[in-house]
């Protein structure tokens, strides 16, 4: 089923770095309409519902009630990221992670028993603790969970991962490409520390009798209930920024109410210079052509602005010059003045002067000399 939707016209007495709700919402009708009608076809065509599953991950790492809805924004100046192994959150109207029977893996920090201990409080919320089917620390994270089929078996058993933000920069390497290779299904940092971490006496104690600081149980909870509002943020080099803002069980008006506060948050955090830098916004299900929401009339910026943003030009050279160790001169600020080209060409241009004024000199006296040596002659 084709997909059909245009791009409204910028009223030119407003300005034009906000989305058009209208136009957000007759996007995510039709996006949702195709979603729907596919997966109609699939099943009258006797076909599976994971084969709508996203290129970045596997059939099983999808949901088998509910396919994901991505908000694609393009950046007109590459972007960097230099906490990308930490991913942000962006808490959003309507959970992804609503559904009772989705189940939760804790990452933290070692030893495990103090969160063991925390989830197992009669103050921890029963309905959030049915649903925390596993707590493991990084130290046996490691031991473990070695091989890559141990590592898909663990994407596997559970829906999301939530770990303790002091080991998140950790993850990657512990979890390899299982996990990230998409965006599905990375662990989301929570705040486990006390807001007191620091007045804590348990490292005085010896080693195996000691416990991980974490806090209580109502502000453990709350962050994990935190973590389960929000979508989080995973930023790539690049010209383009994906996040999961819904599903396709959403209705119209959720999708648009989780797009528009998506992609604010998305800006005003993630990109340099705001709206300006912004390029386009689309947004698109596994099987769907990638529906325009918001398109920029000036395709570029003058110039970058900030220390996030580079060229890619400039970016390659920087990789050209690690790979044969050469380091590549940076340019420094100067003080000089406007004026300091100009003096240099000046003192270059009265340096040759002098030098040829020197050679004239040189060939007289030389020219001399040899016509005194013919007269004596």
């Amino acid at each position: 089923m084709a997909l059909t939707t245009h791009v409204s016209q910028v009223d030119k007495t407003q300005t034009p770095y906000k989305l058009d709700p209208d136009q957000t919402l007759r996007a995510s009708q039709a996006l949702l309409k195709h979603v729907q009608a596919e997966l109609k076809r699939l099943q009258e065509s006797g076909g599976k519902r994971n084969l709508l599953a996203t290129e970045n991950s596997d059939e099983e790492d999808e949901e088998d009630d509910a396919q994901p809805i991505w908000l694609t924004l393009g950046t007109k100046q590459y972007i960097t990221d230099k906490h990308r192994l930490k991913p942000s959150k962006i808490p959003v109207p309507h959970s992804l992670n609503s559904n009772e029977n989705s189940t939760i893996c804790l990452i933290t920090t070692d030893p495990q028993r103090a969160v063991k201990n925390v989830v197992a409080d009669p103050a921890f919320p029963s309905s959030l603790a049915s649903r925390i089917t596993r707590i493991i620390g990084f130290s046996k994270l490691l031991a473990r969970y070695k091989s890559y089929e141990q590592k898909r078996q663990l994407l596997s058993e559970h829906d999301v991962f939530l770990a303790d933000e002091r080991i998140v920069s950790m993850l990657p390497k512990a979890l390899g490409k299982v996990f990230y290779k998409g965006t599905a299904k990375r662990p989301i940092p929570i705040n486990m520390a006390p807001k007191d971490a620091s007045k804590d006496k348990s490292k005085r104690l010896p080693k195996d009798e000691r416990e991980a600081v974490v806090a209580g149980p109502a502000a453990i909870a709350k962050e994990i209930e935190k973590a389960l509002n929000s979508v989080p943020v995973s930023l790539s080099p690049g010209y383009n920024i994906a996040v999961r803002v819904g599903l396709d069980s959403f209705s119209p008006d959720q999708l648009k109410d989780n797009i528009a506060v998506a992609a604010t948050a998305i800006i005003e955090k993630h990109v340099v210079s705001g709206w300006k830098n912004v390029k386009s916004i689309h947004i698109k299900s596994p099987t769907s052509v990638a529906l325009p929401i918001w398109l920029a009339e000036d395709l570029w910026m003058e110039k970058p602005t900030g220390p996030a943003i580079e060229t890619a030009s400039e970016k390659t050279k920087d990789s050209e010059a690690e790979t044969t160790g050469i380091k590549r001169k940076r340019k420094q600020n100067t003080t000089r003045g406007a004026q300091s080209g100009e003096r240099k060409k000046t003192r270059l241009a009265d340096e040759k002067a002098k030098d040829k004024e020197d050679g004239a000199a040189r060939k007289a006296r030389l020219s001399a000399q040899k016509a005194s040596a013919f007269e004596t002659d």
